[in-house]
């Protein structure tokens, strides 16, 4: 069995290198979507500091649907091109927030919200979701938290042998 373990915070490189490792351990012999992306969420709120939400919006025409995810409630629907995550989609590219306060637009499913990275899920052409990351720091996330988190979304993209209809938009 599988058990995550904390991971140095001092040492982001070293850090997302681990969880690499552990997340290609999670993920192996597995190939359904929402079983993948569910324990993502687990791994990445349980072994990173400072997080208060971690998850997954998947793209149902042009809606993200909540995911899989750790953390409070979150909002259930986000319109493409609003908020942060829906940004992130329209955009076609990762968006850092460093104080989601000063986000135009900003969806402030966490009022402890206080800093936003989301990476959009990209399958060649296909435009897939989202992965979210809210943390309670301003400044929380920076440009190596930004490479971390591409690898992982990378390694979850590459992992999968077919992603649910559902979840697609062909990108722009």
């Amino acid at each position: 069995m599988f058990a995550p373990r904390a991971v140095d915070s001092r040492d982001k490189t070293e850090m997302y290198r681990e969880l690499a490792q552990q997340l290609a351990s999670l993920m192996a012999g597995e190939s359904d979507a929402i079983a993948n992306a569910a324990n993502v969420s687990a791994l990445l709120f349980q072994t990173l500091p400072d997080l208060n939400w971690a998850g997954f919006y998947f793209l149902h025409g042009d809606t993200l649907v909540l995911g899989p995810f750790q953390g409070r409630p979150a909002c259930l629907r986000i319109p493409f091109g609003k908020g942060v995550c829906g940004t992130a989609i329209r955009l076609g590219r990762p968006v850092l927030v460093e104080d989601v306060h000063e986000f135009p637009g900003h969806i402030a499913c966490d009022p402890n919200s206080a800093a936003e990275l989301v990476i959009p899920i990209i399958d060649g052409e296909r435009v897939l979701g989202v992965l979210d990351l809210d943390s309670p720091v301003r400044g929380r996330f920076d440009e190596r938290d930004l490479a971390g988190f591409q690898r992982l979304v990378d390694i979850l993209v590459s992992h999968q042998r077919r992603w649910p209809e559902e979840f697609a938009r062909l990108a722009r």
